[in-house]
């Protein structure tokens, strides 16, 4: 095959060489617009993974690669005046010149033509290649040139950063966070080679603006840096290799997927390789590691396919395929990186101590969990476990193992909980009448003696008319009263757990079957008149609501406050109000939902100004001893619903009046929304609104081992954590996740003391073989 490479970057180059050394008879051309082994950029990195493959790909380059590598495992942070520093995280850093250079090398020898100092105008300058391969890099020509098939989705984000270089030597990747009267700047440092560090320095748009960065020349800028970070660079300049670039050369990073990533032009295959087809931001330096692995991918499609030009098109398919899933994973983990550093002066650096802030800058990604980093550095993990476990209030002895963060108590006014792990509600839909039966004690009881600090009972309705289905508890009168006490007086003697009740109306969602039957669903017979902020049915077959009027606001209000003087005189330990999922208080805050023109619907404060009206009415009528928590949806996940930022403007509103705790849901606003669901997708939310609006919360959703409850707790992303699901699969959840992890200090109940042994040994086994 005749195939040419437009780009000589790292994607073009590695692809050129591979396809040579498998099959020395394709003609193979690279295009590259720059003079010969010349190059502009500084050091860049990958992981020892990258290095596995390349060495099985192309043993020679690999091995020059290798020795030309700088590799560390240490990370250390500067913060505060403080020096931190953890090991066994396993980078490589190369300079971007000398790669480039070894690849050069390799595909001369190979018999790759290399053509410098060339300008190529698009894929028409080669009529008769059988396959383009478009690597030249973001600003491509051939993707823009096409953009109606290639579909290119860029974002542009928000910070400015500049990529400088130093030639004092760092012995580990270093991250300095220094705070001006403007806000916060990190820098991201790492040694490339036996002279030089790349020195990145990163802020927000309104730090470079207020500095006046966006005024000054290169020299100007550097010398700024300089001042910045004298402590760290002890005297040694910074130097820039973008002279090339006008002005500061201060960038945004943007964020680059395409919908399309090959193309035929009516005489040959055109193929996106590299940044020419997606971007990962430097905060987990990615870039090269997936234009190398574009290459090996497409490589390997040939030899599956074969050689031949009748193979191209299933073989573009396959590529694209297999690397699309890769590309999304690590512009996953990429981009929850960016936005941590894109937000850490808001959110972070202001907010947490140091030893939690170096926890946070670690797990960024959140690729590297809490057993991830005890399997990295133990010994530093310990210490940090040792630091916050006193913080809690419960420190280890010398030589005990203390407690993982997920196992530390938590106070808040006058309850104490014994660990960070909480029952979330979940509706069973097995009431009669609204009455607790011995199913709830069993169930609720069970959980209770399964080792969660806090255990609620399924959203609990203050009316009959406040029901979503005919199955769901209520707490409108005396003997629904007494079914609750008789639950708290047994979680209260025969375990340690605390019982907290979620109060709401269904509002809009009300009159539905029991999930069995069909989830929302309206009733065929025995439905009840429904209450909104708006007359919007849920689903279009859906009953439609009538608009609250003030004379059903004062009902509502009255409902609530009623059942929560029932539920305080039970002796309940912790209330809830549910003001999320798209439920009565949920329909006035968000803007999909509310579509009313009074002084209850349009801004922030007047879609609140009901919810808060019940909130306060709850609160006076709650003991001023124990919590009161609310749950909101903190995103819609639908075009022109509630996004996390208005989420925040409803905590702070919530915080000022009293709640001690938002509970950070999402979603089931709207029946159309569009979740997009993940790896703890929920958790950012309870990030945002603990760490800006600073108020503790409880992050939900997907939650599912010790791992991540650690990981959460340990970073500050979360007060507390609510398993849902997990706790139905198993009720004893908490007591055995503690077990897995090795932790045989916790009590279970002591009538299940010899099963306790049992689990423990059965685990020990396992581990063994």
């Amino acid at each position: 095959m005749r195939i040419v490479c437009i780009g000589g970057g790292p994607a073009g180059l590695y692809f050129a060489l591979l396809m040579k050394r498998n099959h020395p008879e394709h003609s193979i051309t690279v295009v590259e617009r720059n003079r010969p082994y010349d190059t502009f950029g500084w050091g860049v990195v990958f992981s020892d993974a990258t290095m596995v493959a390349m060495r099985k790909w192309d043993p020679e380059s690999a091995a020059e690669i290798q020795d030309a590598f700088n590799h560390w495992d240490d990370i250390e942070l500067v913060f505060k005046r403080t020096r931190q520093r953890t090991t066994g995280h396993g980078f490589v850093g190369i300079g971007r010149k000398k790669l480039l250079n070894i690849l050069q090398n390799r595909c001369e020898a190979l018999g790759v033509e290399l053509r410098f100092e060339t300008e190529v105008n698009g894929d028409e300058d080669f009529p008769d290649a059988d396959l383009v391969i478009a690597s030249d890099g973001f600003n491509s020509k051939i993707r823009n040139k096409y953009a109606d098939i290639f579909e290119p989705d860029l974002v542009k984000r928000p910070n400015r950063f500049v990529w400088l270089g130093t030639n004092k030597l760092f012995d580990a990747f270093t991250f300095d966070f220094r705070k001006t009267e403007h806000g916060w700047f990190q820098a991201h440092i790492y040694k490339f080679d036996d002279k030089t560090s790349t020195f990145i320095v990163e802020t927000t748009e309104r730090a470079y603006q207020a500095h006046g960065l966006d005024a000054m020349s290169q020299d100007e800028s550097i010398r700024f840096c300089e001042r910045l970070f004298a402590d760290t660079l002890g005297g040694a300049p910074l130097m820039s290799n973008a002279r090339h670039v006008q002005g500061s050369a201060w960038l945004n990073f943007s964020r680059l997927i395409c919908g399309k990533w090959s193309h035929f032009n009516g005489h040959s295959h055109v193929v996106l390789m590299g940044d020419a087809a997606h971007t990962a931001h430097f905060a987990i330096g990615s870039g090269t590691k997936l234009a190398l692995e574009d290459a090996i991918e497409l490589t390997r499609q040939f030899n599956e396919h074969g050689h031949e030009r009748d193979a191209i098109p299933a073989v573009l398919d396959d590529y694209e395929a297999i690397r699309r899933v890769d590309v999304a994973r690590i512009q996953n983990a990429a981009r929850n990186a960016m936005e941590w550093f894109e937000v850490v002066g808001e959110r972070y650096a202001d907010q947490l101590p140091p030893e939690q802030f170096m926890y946070s800058m670690l797990t960024r990604s959140q690729r590297i969990s809490h057993e991830n980093l005890r399997l990295r550095d133990p010994r530093w993990l310990e210490g940090y476990e040792r630091w916050f476990a006193a913080q809690a209030g419960v420190p280890a002895r010398e030589g005990e193992r203390p407690l993982p963060p997920m196992l530390t108590p938590f106070t808040i006014r006058g309850v104490t909980l014994k660990n960070r792990i909480v029952m979330s509600p979940m509706a069973m839909y097995s009431a009669r009448d609204g009455m607790i039966d011995d199913f709830h004690l069993v169930h609720l009881g069970s959980r209770a003696m399964g080792g969660a600090a806090l255990v609620f009972a399924e959203m609990t309705c203050v009316s009959p008319d406040a029901r979503i289905t005919p199955g769901c508890l209520g707490l409108w009168n005396d003997a629904q009263a007494e079914g609750w006490k008789r639950l708290a007086d047994f979680v209260h003697t025969s375990t340690d757990a605390k019982l907290g009740i979620q109060i709401g109306h269904a509002g809009r969602k009300g009159a539905t079957r029991l999930a069995w039957e069909g989830i929302d669903e309206p009733l065929t017979e025995g439905a009840w008149p429904l209450l909104s902020a708006s007359s919007l049915p849920y689903l279009p077959h859906s009953a439609v609501p009538r608009a609250m009027d003030r004379a059903d606001m004062d009902r509502v209000l009255a409902d609530f406050t009623a059942a929560t003087r029932r539920a305080a005189e039970a002796g309940v330990d912790w209330l809830e109000l549910h003001c999320a999922h798209g439920y009565l208080l949920s329909s006035f805050l968000s803007p999909l939902t509310n579509r009313r023109e009074d002084e209850y619907g349009g801004s922030h404060e007047n879609r609140a100004r009901y919810p808060l009206e019940v909130f306060r009415a709850v609160r006076g009528a709650w003991p001023q001893d124990r919590p009161i928590s609310v749950r909101l949806s903190a995103h819609d996940w639908a075009k022109g619903g509630n996004t996390p930022d208005d989420a925040a403007i409803f905590a702070t509103m919530f915080k000022d009046a009293g709640a001690d705790m938002i509970d950070c849901s999402s979603g089931q606003v709207w029946k159309q929304e569009k979740p997009v669901y993940g790896r703890l997708f929920q958790t950012p939310f309870s990030d945002k609104i603990r760490n800006e609006v600073g108020i503790p919360t409880i992050a939900v959703g997907a939650i599912s081992e010790a791992d991540h409850a650690n990981s959460i707790i340990s970073a500050g992303r979360a007060d507390l954590c609510a398993i849902a699901r997990p706790h139905l699969a198993d009720p004893a959840w908490t007591l055995h996740e503690a077990a897995r992890i090795g932790i045989r200090s916790l009590a279970w109940p002591r009538q299940y003391s010899s099963a306790k042994r049992q689990f423990e040994t059965n685990l020990e086994r396992a581990a063994a073989q």
